[in-house]
């Protein structure tokens, strides 16, 4: 009697989804920002998680895992087990410019993980130092053209976004100027409100107060479409360079073989977070837009950033492993 009664109650068993699947979340979430705390990043990072730990009703314990470039990170997320209770702040760096400069990187961008979601972007800005005689962005590519080899520019480091978006529009351009990479954006800022360099193309965030300040001038900004800080700088498509875009933008990434229910949830969750007014209006002090997507678009998006990236990082001879 007993064997017929668990024989006929085998169907049901198999038939019910595994526990966990019904009650995800049920612990709280890790969630990895591969940059040292109190940046950006950590910022963008921070302000998402306290609105998603609520909706959510889960905490989320933020980890700062700096180092490698954020490869370090990548690697921790990556060999955690796919249940949605590790999530990595992928950004352009990790998921973007890394992959195109770095042939010996740790990880996979793409086959290592699952994409969750966009978080935002903001654009870069071309900046110049304020006593340079140029006031467009025509007049700094006759001015590049009229003084070759005199102009420098500095960047975030060497195969960072500041100084790829640069490169891109030395490419587009058809003008030259002197690469001097710096060990992050402060000193090559200190160095362009110095005088020692003459332009660079910094994340719209971090050059704000400069911009303000005078000491620096904005001749256009990268993306489709002016920014609202900025209404009156132009796009660099508008000052005639089409097609021309960068931009510093965060996402969340989970380990490869996240299952497709808890891969909605996650997904779903986000973008009504990213829906909140008050978490824009968080996000617009680092001037960021928030921009919700499907964990399929978010995935195109980062291929097609590798790609672009790869393609500008060959042609302009760029490898940081060698």
């Amino acid at each position: 009697m007993r064997r017929r009664q668990l024989l006929a109650a085998a169907p049901l068993a198999l038939a019910l989804p595994p526990l966990h699947a019904q009650a995800f979340p049920s612990r709280p979430l890790r969630y990895i920002v591969p940059v040292a705390a109190g940046g950006g990043s950590d910022l963008v990072g921070r302000t998402v998680t306290e609105r998603w730990a609520r909706l959510l009703g889960q905490s989320f314990v933020v980890e700062n895992i700096g180092g490698g470039g954020g490869a370090i990170a990548c690697q921790t997320t990556a060999k955690a087990a796919p249940d949605g209770y590790t999530l990595l702040q992928g950004y352009v760096a990790t998921h973007g410019t890394s992959p195109a400069t770095r042939s010996k990187l740790p990880y996979d961008a793409v086959k290592d993980f699952t994409p969750v979601g966009m978080i935002g972007s903001t654009p870069n800005v071309l900046v110049v130092q304020a006593s340079l005689p140029v006031a467009t962005v025509a007049e700094f590519i006759a001015y590049l053209r009229a003084n070759p080899g005199r102009v420098s520019y500095g960047s975030a480091g060497q195969g960072s976004l500041t100084h790829l978006t640069m490169e891109l529009f030395k490419q587009a351009t058809g003008t030259f100027a002197v690469h001097l990479p710096y060990r992050g954006i402060a000193p090559a800022f200190s160095d362009l409100l110095g005088g020692q360099t003459q332009a660079m193309f910094p994340g719209l965030a971090a050059a704000l107060p400069h911009i303000r300040s005078g000491r620096v001038r904005a001749l256009a900004v990268t993306g489709m479409a002016r920014h609202p800080v900025l209404k009156d700088v132009p796009t660099l498509v508008e000052a005639g360079l089409a097609g021309f875009d960068a931009q510093q933008w965060y996402g969340v990434v989970a380990p490869a073989g996240l299952p497709a229910p808890v891969l909605k949830t996650l997904n779903d969750s986000l973008a009504q977070v990213l829906a909140a007014p008050e978490l824009r209006e968080r996000l617009a002090a680092e001037a960021v837009e928030p921009t919700a997507m499907s964990p399929e678009a978010f995935g195109q998006f980062m291929r097609a950033d590798i790609a672009r990236w790869t393609a500008l990082a060959r042609e302009r001879k760029i490898e940081l492993d060698t």
